[in-house]
């Protein structure tokens, strides 16, 4: 019987990326690099082979397994505070509208609107559903009678991570369960 790795296309074996202290880059968006990105790391001798596909490709006078788990040599430090993107915002905010908190048709709203001198920022940009955006206008919430759930804040790194892990990937290889800890049982 053929084990599934075998057959898998090259382009489908990420390779999960840890710290040199084994702990994952990242939760969400998960630290995966492609496999071409891993071989070369390996052999750049940047990371160490933690576990393996059975997939292998070759070249004319070598056979190299597919890495699934890499971990850094070298300690990267997480920067403290995550940029302010359209994702992260939507991570902060758990993917929820923060007037209604349905979790489709969403868009970003300036609490305090620009009209009114509100800036684009952590504090004053909070995830909305386009109805409630629409529903808001260019008013701020008190004016419009619309309360947010939470007064939106700077996340730290560590806020998004957490916030991330509520929201595992759709698959995740058998070697990558011992690295990664989410809030729900997955099935591989």
């Amino acid at each position: 019987m053929f084990h599934p790795d075998l057959i898998r296309h090259p382009d489908s074996c990420p390779a999960l990326v840890l710290n040199a202290d084994y702990t994952p880059l990242s939760y969400y968006p998960l630290s995966v690099w492609p496999w071409q990105t891993a071989i070369k790391a390996v052999f750049l001798d940047r990371v160490d082979i933690v576990a393996h596909y059975e997939r292998a490709v070759r070249s004319p006078n070598a056979e190299i397994k597919l890495p699934s788990v890499i971990a850094l040599k070298q300690y990267v430090r997480p920067s403290a505070f995550p940029a302010f993107t359209r994702f992260n915002l939507f991570l902060r905010d758990r993917f929820a509208c923060q007037y209604c908190g349905v979790t489709r048709d969403l868009t970003f709203d300036h609490v305090v609107p620009r009209a009114q001198g509100g800036r684009t920022t952590w504090e004053n940009v909070v995830t909305a559903c386009a109805p409630c955006n629409l529903k808001k206008g260019g008013r701020t919430p008190k004016q419009a009678h619309m309360p947010l759930y939470l007064e939106p804040i700077r996340p730290t790194n560590w806020q998004l991570q957490e916030h991330g892990r509520a929201f595992p990937p759709n698959y995740l290889h058998d070697t990558w369960h011992d690295w990664l800890y989410w809030d729900v049982e997955l099935e591989a």
